[in-house]
């Protein structure tokens, strides 16, 4: 079936995307992404949403790209995204990265719903740590670009998630409590690099925003590297 992948540059939507194309058989049609006005969206990622153009470059994927209007719902601008993947793209269906969340699991349904799409979730119900170990040895990398929680501090922005940053978050999500996996949006995260990538993404400058309690990087200037022999 040909599919649209809903697409905020994190990892969750990047491995739902790669396992839709995987194992679950599907050809993704297109990439849709859409920037909510406001970083407090319960629907939609926030940071580093414009990044999401040159991800689908190197995925080499049509992207279908809104921008939340003013007075827009989120409902009424992921309806009129996904409609223009349908028209636009033949998609049948819908690929999103949700892992628990049955707020935002509800609302993509409602929505394909209305559209007469199927919707499709590939890490659904995902063990967290299984989950984030599993990514990093799939060939996932990704870095963090948003914190929100207690036991992340500045020192985390712009950071890669590799081996060693995984353990240490394993034992402060243990010693915090918060979710390993960040569904619960502790922390955001960008893809560098992962299995539907031709080229690497690359962070040419970025500042680290910070308020004492959360923080975000701006990524001021990027890139994507040379072209994987």
């Amino acid at each position: 079936m040909r599919v649209a992948a809903l697409f905020s540059g994190g990892k969750d939507s990047a491995c739902a995307a790669h396992r839709a194309a995987g194992r679950g058989g599907h050809e993704v049609a297109c990439l849709v992404t859409v920037a909510p006005r406001s970083e407090e969206s319960w629907l939609f990622h926030h940071p580093c949403t414009r990044l999401t153009a040159l991800q689908a470059e190197s995925m080499g994927l049509p992207h279908v790209y809104a921008e939340q209007g003013r007075g827009e719902s989120d409902a009424s601008a992921l309806a009129s995204a996904l409609g223009e993947a349908a028209r636009e793209h033949g998609a049948r269906g819908v690929v999103h990265g949700g892992i628990r969340s049955r707020f935002q699991r509800s609302r993509f349904e409602a929505a394909c719903g209305a559209l007469g799409l199927a919707a499709l979730s590939p890490v659904w119900g995902e063990e967290a740590r299984a989950y984030m170990r599993g990514l990093l040895a799939g060939g996932f990398r990704f870095a963090v670009t948003g914190v929100a929680a207690g036991g992340l501090g500045r020192e985390w922005l712009g950071r890669e998630v590799d081996g060693a940053a995984l353990g240490e978050l394993e034992r402060l999500s243990v010693r915090h409590g918060f979710g390993l996996d960040f569904e619960g949006g502790e922390a955001e995260t960008l893809v560098l690099d992962c299995p539907m990538f031709s080229r690497p993404l690359r962070i040419l400058r970025s500042a680290a925003a910070w308020d004492g309690c959360r923080g975000r990087l701006e990524i001021k200037e990027a890139e994507l590297g040379p072209r994987r022999a």
